[in-house]
């Protein structure tokens, strides 16, 4: 099993679910990042079925922004890191104003902590390329940026899977 997987596909492709697969087969102490905040009932109901797909010892934080001191205390403390998902957490940064140069940069040095850690990674991401191109300027940049986000993961995960219909197909 690799130590950084990278798990990219499009909505209900089946993703979190081959997460949380290969995440208990890397070990019992695991950390999962949420980056998502629930702002509604719909995605309340999400976030339950979604922990309730999850096994119970597995221990959850909420990082909508700040993904990198999460990773630095997580170092000795767990076997697996899960961040699920970078596409939520490109939009809490889009939210909070960064500039594109920052957003990748941000997207660089989580990567790039996670390919270092003394724990198995893996990252979940929405694939958005894929598509239409988006007919306003904030979908485009969300789209190119989540595009770079996903290639800048990739290139620093040992695996990489792309997840179609609810099967996994290694591409790295």
């Amino acid at each position: 099993m690799s130590k950084f997987i990278f798990i990219v596909g499009g909505a209900r492709s089946g993703k979190s679910r081959l997460c949380v697969e290969l995440a208990k087969r890397l070990g019992k102490k695991t950390l999962f990042i949420a980056t998502c905040v629930p702002q509604d009932s719909e995605m309340k109901k999400r976030i339950s079925l979604h922990k309730k797909g999850r096994p119970l010892n597995w221990k959850t934080t909420v990082a909508q922004t700040d993904i990198k001191s999460v990773l630095l205390k997580a170092q000795g403390k767990f076997d697996v890191v899960i961040l699920d998902c970078l596409s939520l957490f490109l939009s809490n940064l889009l939210s909070k104003g960064l500039n594109d140069n920052k957003i990748v940069k941000e997207m660089g040095l989580i990567a790039k902590a996670m390919s270092k850690g003394r724990y198995a990674a893996i990252v979940v991401s929405n694939e958005t390329g894929e598509g239409i191109v988006p007919a306003n300027p904030l979908a485009r940049r969300f789209r190119d940026l989540l595009g770079t986000s996903n290639q800048i993961m990739a290139g620093y995960a040992d695996a990489a899977y792309m997840m179609h219909v609810g099967i996994p197909t290694k591409i790295k």
